[in-house]
């Protein structure tokens, strides 16, 4: 089967909005919420557990038709950000999303006030929705009247949500202009940093400069976006629910003890000196002094190949094949149900992902392929998200996406299997040598790189408070940047505003110690399935998928044999990287 560049098809998850069809769908919906609301009534620690069943299914198909509005106007919205109607569209979803939320609250509210003993006697016909109302419970103590919630929930529509809206219609809209042999070139943000990777030094420099244009000349407006959303987190986090800080917010909604998080940022800070080593002989092997920060994706060597789409696609299906038939079957249907937007295009927007909707719905997958060794990695990681997604789809929509921790193991594991692939077949010491350098290279941006931007946020959020200015933040960053990379790496001025750029510390605060805690999960999984063969883990590995959101990330671990509180656990994935590295410099 030959494989081409697509654009995905959303035919199958909503009717097209603006027709009669969609309009019914959502009328569909207020009429069930009006009559969900009327179960108000019913709730009371003495409810039979027949009722709360009964409760609990309508909430549950509430809550999958909901899902499939927000996900189809977040998809429509990112094929085309400068599309009107679709901006139009996620808009009117987002208001009615925020009503919705606003007349199920009592529900909500009620189950997280609710005393131990009848809530543990409900539980019992809970069901798989059982991990997700233990969680629920777990925000009793930060949780405010209802009138506070509706509030809340009313103004984040025009208010907070409005202006992320904003930076993403900012950033996507921006245009690049590079000069390349001689031509000048148009070019969308994917399109500009594939020659990051390029092996002309003046190139990448001026690839950056490209970059960082547009935002030089926005700094101001998005580092106020930026303050806003920190003032919001503070004033609703802190001071209304009562968090102990900033980032106690994003532990508790991924189940992880702040302790554990901060054991994790700790031995990612100690451990900086083993990629620092790497850069240092990353600028041995291109013939430099120093690296600058616009070296450190360069390749190695000339061996650094392209890839036809057709030769990534391929790649990654005998890779996964090799450890799990039934994954490698799983990431094709993504293809072949056409939920692949692939093709790099303006207005498009930027990056990466994978939207898993609803168990057992084939999940999208956005990407923007340029056709270096990063962007099949990518391609590998994104359908890794996409079959965890259907690993998974036995459980309830409340259940079935992981926890935000270990959502990141499939996409990291996957690249894991394309990684093995390619070093096992090639015999070429130039190519090996490139394959190692883009492991290392890509394990740098998602542990070291991804734990500094949380390191950043720490200190971000507490100068805003104390009324910090944008330059007071690009001093801080600056900062951060030179600790990761010491005297390794030369960094310029021009990367104080790096920050500007990374889209989840504005929309989710603190998200980035994810990638960093499912790499370093991945490389602990990935030396066990060394050690005890495919045989034994394949089963083992399946069965981690198939959890999906329905138990904790804690019980999982353990279930794989780790404990996630130790620092030898996070320490182990730095040891085999380390292996690595070694393997990569006998091959100078």
């Amino acid at each position: 089967m030959t494989y081409e560049l697509q654009r995905w098809t959303l035919e199958g998850l909503l009717p097209q909005p603006g027709t009669p069809e969609c309009q019914a769908y959502m009328e569909n919906i207020e009429k069930r919420l009006e009559e969900f609301e009327t179960q108000r009534e019913t709730l009371s620690p003495e409810m039979s557990t027949d009722a709360f069943a009964a409760l609990l299914q309508d909430y549950e198909a509430l809550y999958a038709d909901l899902v499939r509005l927000r996900a189809y106007s977040y998809l429509w919205f990112s094929e085309d950000t400068a599309n009107q109607e679709a901006l139009s569209f996620q808009n009117t979803v987002n208001q009615f999303m925020a009503d919705a939320q606003n007349r199920s609250l009592f529900f909500t509210l009620w189950w997280r006030q609710l005393d131990d003993a009848p809530a543990e006697r409900l539980l019992t016909v809970s069901g798989d929705m059982r991990y997700y109302l233990e969680s629920m419970r777990q925000f009793k103590p930060y949780t405010l009247s209802e009138a506070e919630e509706r509030i809340i929930n009313l103004k984040d529509v025009n208010g907070i949500e409005a202006i992320l809206t904003l930076y993403d219609m900012l950033t996507t809209g921006f245009s690049y202009t590079l000069t390349v042999d001689g031509e000048e070139k148009t070019l969308t943000r994917g399109e500009l940093q594939s020659y990051a990777y390029s092996p002309d030094p003046e190139l990448r420099k001026n690839s950056y400069h490209a970059l960082y244009a547009p935002y030089q000349d926005l700094k101001d407006v998005l580092a106020q976006m930026y303050a806003l959303r920190l003032r919001d987190w503070h004033s609703e986090n802190l001071k209304l629910r009562g968090f102990s800080s900033p980032i106690s917010v994003r532990n508790l909604a991924n189940d992880i003890p702040d302790a554990v998080v901060e054991t994790l940022l700790e031995v990612i800070r100690k451990n900086v000196g083993l990629f620092q080593r790497y850069f240092h002989f990353k600028a041995q092997a291109l013939g430099m002094e120093q690296l600058r920060r616009y070296d450190i994706y360069a390749p190695v060597t000339a061996a650094d190949k392209t890839y036809t789409f057709d030769e990534a696609m391929q790649l990654i299906d005998t890779s996964y094949r090799a450890f799990s038939p039934t994954l490698a079957d799983m990431a094709l249907r993504i293809v072949n149900d056409k939920h692949l937007d692939a093709e790099a295009r303006p207005r498009k927007m930027d990056g990466a992902y994978c939207y898993s909707v609803l168990p057992g719905m084939t999940p999208w997958v956005l990407s923007n392929y340029a056709g270096k060794i990063n962007d099949v990695s990518t391609l590998a990681h994104e359908l890794g998200h996409a079959v965890h997604g259907l690993m998974a789809g036995d459980h309830s929509p409340t259940t079935f996406h992981s926890s935000l921790p270990l959502s990141e193991t499939a996409s990291v594991f996957g690249e894991m299997l394309l990684n093995d692939k390619l070093l096992a077949e090639e015999t070429d010491p130039e190519v090996r040598r490139t394959v190692l350098n883009s492991f290392l290279g890509d394990n740098y941006a998602t542990i070291i790189r991804q734990a500094f931007f949380v390191l950043f946020e720490k200190e971000a959020h507490r100068m805003v408070q104390e009324g910090a200015t944008p330059a007071q933040l690009q001093e801080v960053y600056l900062a951060n940047l030179r600790e990761q990379f010491g005297d390794a790496v030369a960094v310029d001025d021009l990367f104080a505003l790096e920050w500007l750029l990374i889209p989840h510390i504005y929309d989710r605060p603190f998200y980035c110690y994810a990638y960093a805690f499912g790499n370093l999960l991945v490389l602990a999984l990935y030396r066990k399935y060394k050690e005890i063969g495919r045989e034994a883990f394949e089963p083992q590995y399946l069965r981690i998928l198939a959890h999906g959101g329905a138990t904790s990330p804690d019980t999982i671990i353990k279930e794989a044999g780790f404990d996630m509180s130790q620092p030898e656990f996070w320490q182990g994935g730095f040891d085999l990287l380390a292996e690595m590295l070694d393997e990569l410099e006998k091959l100078a």
